[in-house]
């Protein structure tokens, strides 16, 4: 079967949220596992889909990931400045990798950003460890932009985001 992105309607929020926040704990993304303070963040489709566009895969009616699609800065943005959109949060549940779901939603996002009147690039963060993200990010054309780098918790000197690129 094909995997197709789609907008993500609402009731697939909560399914949506917990693909992510097991990708992330699966993954050991998260400082403190289950008490960690970014798992709700990850967990609220809802909080990111008021404020952005949110974007699934799925394989007939099979739900296997998830992407936001932020178009500019704004309240769900990390460090889209004016002119860039962001890709946020892209997950796809660990049964479901390997297979294009997340190259698909990366894709989707770069799509969506060059129909967006005066988007000039795509900009994202990614953790040190998301090495497989980094291969899909590179593969669509996406350079590192170390001078972007940050940090969301400044007293954890550990957790530099990796910044990304794509100028369309």
């Amino acid at each position: 079967m094909d995997i197709t992105i789609r907008s993500a309607d609402p009731v697939e929020y909560a399914a949506l949220g917990e693909i992510t926040a097991q990708a992330y704990l699966q993954d050991g993304l998260l400082d403190y596992g289950e008490g960690d303070e970014y798992l709700p963040v990850l967990k609220d489709v809802a909080r990111r889909a008021a404020a952005a566009e949110v974007f699934v895969a799925v394989e007939g009616e099979r739900l296997l990931g998830g992407v936001t699609f932020v178009s500019g800065p704004g309240p769900v943005a990390d460090i889209a400045r004016p002119g860039e959109a962001e890709i946020r949060a892209l997950a796809v549940a660990h049964e479901a990798r390997g297979r294009g779901a997340g190259e698909a939603l990366a894709r989707a996002c770069v799509d969506r950003a060059r129909a967006t009147v005066g988007c000039t690039a795509v900009v994202l963060s990614s953790q040190r460890g998301m090495h497989t993200a980094h291969r899909i990010y590179e593969r669509l054309g996406f350079v590192r932009t170390p001078e972007r780098d940050w940090n969301p918790v400044p007293h954890l000197d550990d957790l530099t985001l990796l910044t990304y690129q794509l100028t369309l």
